[in-house]
C-alpha cells in the first residue's frame, strides 16, 4: 500500500507544479484553446487525485488503479494539443522560453506516466494466477519487473523495429520503391534493463528518419545504400549509432532540430498535428497496419524474442488514424526527452550532402554505477 501512497503523492505534486507553470505563462498564451484544454485536463486530474483517500485494502487499490488508467487514457491528447498550442503561440513568447516550458512539462509527463504505468503493471502482476508461493510463473513474466524489461537486447529490438518501419515506408512510398537495408554490427548480444516501449519509440524514430531521407534522396539507377546500425556495449551504458546516406539535414531545419517550434515549417506541422487526436509517444504511432501487398523488401519478418511477452503493453493506445507518411516534427525532441529521462543522451551529426550519424546512449538501468543526475532533476520538477 506504500507504493499506492507514493504513486498518488508524486503524481499529485507533479500536476500541481505543472499547473503552476501554465499559470505563469503570458495570459494570451494560456488562453490559447489547445493549451487551455491541457490546463483543464491537468486541473481535473489534480482534483481527482486530491480526493483519493488513504489506500488500506486491495479493493481501494483497484479503485485507485481504475482512476490512474482513466487518467492515462484521457491524457493521450496532451502532446498534440501542447504541440499545436506552442506552434500557434510561437510569436508570443521567446522560442527558448517556449522550448523550456515544453521540455519541462513533457519530462514531468513521462515521469508521471512511468510511475502510473509501473503501479498498474505491478498490480497486474500481483493479481496474476502464478503470484503464489508454490506457483511457477511463465518465463515471459519473470523477464519483467512491472514495465521494465530486464533483458532488453539492442539488436533484437533494432531488427524488429526495422521491420516495422520498413513496412511503414512501403505503405508510404509504394511496394515498388526500393528501401535501404539495415545492417547491424558490433556487440549484438548486449542486454540491459529498460522500458521496452521507450526504446522502441526512440529506435523507431531514428530508423524512420533515416529510411525516409535515403528514399527521398532518390538514388535513380543506383543501389540504395544501407543504413548501418552499430551497437557498442560499455560497463555503464550501451551506445547505438545509426548512420545513413540520406543527404543530411536541410539547413533551414538544422537550427530548429530539437525545438518544438519547428522554425520555417511550423505551418505544415500544424496541419499534420490537426489530424492527430491522440499521441502517447510510443512505437504504436509509427506502426503501419501489416499488409501482404506491401512486404518489406529489405528485412525478413523477425520473430519476437522468446522472452518478450507481446501482452506486456502499457496503457498507451495506438494511433490507428495516422496516415503512414504524416510527419509531426515531434519525433526527435521527444526521443531526446525520453533518452535523457533515463540518464542517457541523443545526439545527431549531419554531414551536408552525405548523411546523418545519430548516437543514442543508453544508461544501464539498475547498474550500481548508473548516473541519475538528469533523471533526479526531472523527478524533482
Amino acid at each position: 500500500m506504500e507504493t499506492c501512497f507514493f504513486s498518488g503523492r508524486v503524481s499529485f505534486s507533479k500536476l500541481a507544479h505543472r499547473i503552476r507553470d501554465m499559470q505563469t505563462l503570458p495570459y494570451v498564451v494560456v488562453t490559447n484553446p489547445h493549451i487551455s484544454a491541457v490546463y483543464e485536463l491537468y486541473y481535473k486530474a489534480f482534483e481527482s487525485l486530491r480526493r483519493v483517500r488513504e489506500i488500506k485494502t486491495l479493493e481501494d487499490n483497484d479503485r485507485f488503479c481504475n482512476k490512474i488508467g482513466d487518467t492515462l487514457k484521457e491524457h493521450l491528447t496532451v502532446i498534440p494539443k501542447l504541440a499545436m498550442g506552442v506552434l500557434e503561440c510561437r510569436d508570443l513568447m521567446k522560442p527558448e522560453d517556449m522550448d523550456k516550458f515544453m521540455n519541462t512539462i513533457l519530462r514531468s509527463r513521462i515521469s508521471r506516466r512511468v510511475i502510473g504505468e509501473q503501479h498498474l503493471a505491478l498490480t497486474e502482476t500481483f493479481n496474476s494466477p502464478w503470484h503464489f508461493p508454490d506457483a511457477k510463473p511463465p518465463l515471459t513474466e519473470t523477464e519483467f519487473v512491472g514495465e521494465v524489461f530486464l533483458r532488453c537486447n539492442a539488436s533484437e529490438v533494432i531488427t524488429r523495429i526495422g521491420h516495422e518501419v520498413a513496412s511503414h515506408a512501403s505503405l508510404a512510398y509504394g511496394p515498388s520503391t526500393p528501401l535501404p537495408a539495415i545492417k547491424l554490427s558490433g556487440h549484438l548480444d548486449a542486454t540491459f534493463p529498460y522500458i521496452l516501449s521507450h526504446l522502441e519509440y526512440i529506435i523507431g524514430e531514428l530508423l524512420r528518419n533515416s529510411i525516409q531521407a535515403t528514399v527521398e534522396r532518390n538514388y535513380k539507377g543506383e543501389a540504395v545504400p544501407p543504413i548501418e546500425v552499430t551497437v557498442c556495449e560499455a560497463q555503464q551504458h550501451v551506445i547505438i549509432r545509426v548512420s545513413d546516406q540520406g543527404g543530411g539535414i536541410p539547413r533551414d531545419i538544422l537550427p530548429h532540430l530539437w525545438s518544438f517550434s519547428k522554425g520555417p515549417r511550423k505551418h505544415q506541422r500544424l496541419e499534420n498535428l490537426n489530424q492527430v487526436p491522440k499521441m502517447a509517444a510510443t512505437l504504436q504511432e509509427l506502426r503501419a497496419t501489416p499488409s501482404s501487398d506491401f512486404p518489406s523488401p529489405s528485412l525478413p519478418t523477425p520473430p519476437l524474442h522468446e522472452n518478450v511477452s507481446v501482452s506486456q503493453d502499457s496503457s498507451l493506445s495506438s494511433l490507428s488514424s495516422r496516415p503512414p507518411n504524416l510527419r509531426l516534427g515531434m519525433g526527435l525532441p521527444l526521443s531526446r526527452v525520453y533518452a535523457e529521462y533515463w540518464a542517457g543522451s541523443l545526439e545527431l551529426h549531419s554531414l551536408e550532402g552525405y548523411g546523418v550519424d545519430a548516437f543514442l546512449q543508453i544508461s544501464k538501468l539498475g547498474n550500481k554505477n548508473e548516473q541519475l543526475t538528469m533523471r533526479a532533476s526531472m523527478d524533482a520538477v
